[in-house]
């Protein structure tokens, strides 16, 4: 059914009042902001559930801060939020519950959907999958031939790929070393053959991650797994019960395909996909970091959680977020927002980012129909520091393009190495300064540096960041860092009142590939009624495979 009809957003008193406000200020530099308050660095910080944040660095004033808080209280952003945690079936086009929350409320909590109370069915997931992984990980589950598995290898796509392949990357300090943990997503046949090159069939597990077990990508995968594992086997069909198991909820599949349910582990469809990495998808997640470090990981989710259900508005980490990404989106124009982890385990991070961030809120219509009369769903990206600062940072430091920045770094290092972490720290520090306040022509000059090179020395700064500081990349701080970046969509999403849990945008493209799929194996010609660009491409490909005369 049709949400009812929601005011335009820039007919909104808050947002109009945001418009003048920005006319006002929109050319405020950092340094002068700075230079009027000179306690604006320890004001602007907000510290919650493990996790401190440095906002100063933004083109903002109180003022500024005090209408993004009202645009959000008119929008409805602390009810919506209410509903999610009430179980409301608020991704209005599938008609479903949103309800990543519930995968990591502790035993005891109550969360309901349609009268059921879902918290009792997540932990019976969550120790099923506890049991398999300790079995796996101790060496009493053996392969087919006897042989202890040594190799775990998961096979999705999207969110069933992204979320497990970060969290391990970003935990693999804590990682079983013995062991080794591979991810195939991608149905290039690459992805595939370089995943299993080295590996014995016999000390290896398929972790099959697929809902409804026939997602193209992933089924395509899983079947080439299935043929390699059985070749390394011997061709016994009984094998796979021994080699593969399922995340999924569809029973019947996976038996087809020769997987014990009982080595099934199921979600619900109120867990979107990129939502779903502290699900039974992050099974090969806990096999890697074992149960115990999962479950910090869980309770780091729910620390950020209760934080973003609680806290009030103008104190709430995620919401402040999501706002100043609304500020300078629909304000400044900005089109991207990078996000710079400095800390080499979470190299994955910004990808994953990608996902929530870009599948949520790349939308055009709102929750009514109405089509957006907004710019929503800015791009994310970023690398690693301090890689990015040889490439990249060029652009943002001296291109024509503003380019809001999310810079993550941690007191403690997991690797300490002489001075290693006080340069990366500093690193930090360092840009976020440069990027602030720049550099003026009277700078370079006192320098010594000849006119004619002047302008190609000079920053002009007042470029915004923020500043995310946790004590140690620990299971809590993955787990609270991750909700921080779920909420502050929600947010967002909340403010352009779009469906940010759908994802009908991935459809399209999907449905034409089926059709062209047999046009390109088809022994014959096959009749062609796509537009001219697309059909040529066809007959090319078939042409150059061999596939005509």
């Amino acid at each position: 059914m049709a949400a009812p009809p929601i005011p335009p957003l820039t007919s909104r008193p808050s947002w109009k009042a945001l418009a003048d406000h920005h006319a006002k200020i929109g050319k405020t530099t950092l340094k002068e902001l700075f230079q009027a308050d000179a306690k604006r660095g320890e004001q602007m910080t907000l510290e919650a559930a493990g996790l401190f944040l440095d906002y100063s660095k933004n083109r903002i004033t109180d003022e500024t801060r005090r209408l993004l808080v009202k645009l959000a209280e008119e929008c409805g952003v602390a009810e919506r939020r209410d509903a999610m945690f009430r179980g409301e079936k608020i991704n209005v086009t599938e008609n479903r519950a949103v309800l990543h929350v519930a995968l990591r409320a502790p035993k005891g909590e109550s969360i309901r959907v349609d009268g059921h109370d879902v918290v009792p069915d997540v932990h019976a997931v969550l120790d099923r999958m506890a049991d398999f992984s300790r079995r796996v990980r101790s060496g009493a589950w053996t392969g087919h031939t006897g042989k202890r598995i040594r190799n775990v290898i998961n096979v999705g796509i999207g969110g069933s790929d992204l979320g497990p392949v970060m969290a391990y990357e970003a935990l693999r300090f804590y990682s079983e070393r013995s062991m080794t943990f591979r991810f195939v997503s991608n149905v290039d046949g690459t992805d595939f053959a370089e995943a299993t090159r080295d590996l014995d069939a016999a000390e290896t597990l398929f972790v099959i991650s697929s809902k409804t077990f026939t997602t193209l990508e992933t089924m395509t995968n899983a079947h080439t797994a299935r043929d390699w594992a059985l070749k390394g086997l011997g061709g016994d069909a009984k094998a796979v019960a021994k080699h593969f198991v399922a995340v999924s909820t569809n029973a019947e599949k996976v038996r087809e395909f020769g997987i014990d349910t009982a080595n099934m582990f199921g979600f619900w469809d109120w867990v979107g996909g990129r939502y779903s990495m502290d699900s039974a998808i992050g099974l090969s997640t806990m096999l890697a970091i074992g149960p115990e470090n999962f479950e910090a990981m869980l309770s780091g989710f729910h620390a950020m959680d209760e934080h973003f259900r609680t806290a009030p508005l103008d104190r709430n980490l995620p919401v402040l977020l999501g706002l100043l990404a609304v500020w300078y989106s629909d304000f400044f124009g900005a089109q991207t927002v990078a996000v710079l982890p400095y800390d080499q385990y979470l190299k994955r991070f910004p990808a994953y980012l990608q996902q929530l961030t870009m599948e949520s809120n790349g939308k055009h219509v709102r929750l009514d129909g109405a089509r957006v009369d907004a710019d929503t769903g800015p791009i994310y990206w970023g690398e690693p520091g301090t890689n990015g600062q040889h490439s990249f940072y060029q652009l943002i430091h001296q291109g024509t393009r503003l380019i809001p920045c999310d810079f993550i770094t941690f007191i403690e290092p997991l690797n300490p190495l002489g001075r290693h972490h006080d340069l990366l720290v500093s690193n930090v520090f360092a840009q976020t300064e440069a990027l602030a306040f720049g550099k003026t022509p009277e700078q370079v000059k006192a320098e010594g540096t000849p006119d004619w090179l002047v302008p190609h020395r000079v920053f002009d700064g007042n470029r915004p960041t923020n500043t995310i500081l946790a004590q140690r990349l620990t299971p809590e701080a993955l787990g609270t860092l991750v909700a921080l970046y779920e909420h502050s969509v929600f947010t967002q999403g909340a403010i352009w009142a779009i469906d940010s849990f759908d994802q009908w945008g991935v459809e399209l493209g999907k449905v034409l590939a089926q059709k062209i799929i047999p046009e390109l194996e088809s022994p014959a010609e096959p009749p062609l009624d796509h537009d001219s660009s697309t059909s040529a491409l066809i007959r090319r490909y078939r042409r150059l495979k061999g596939k005509t005369s």
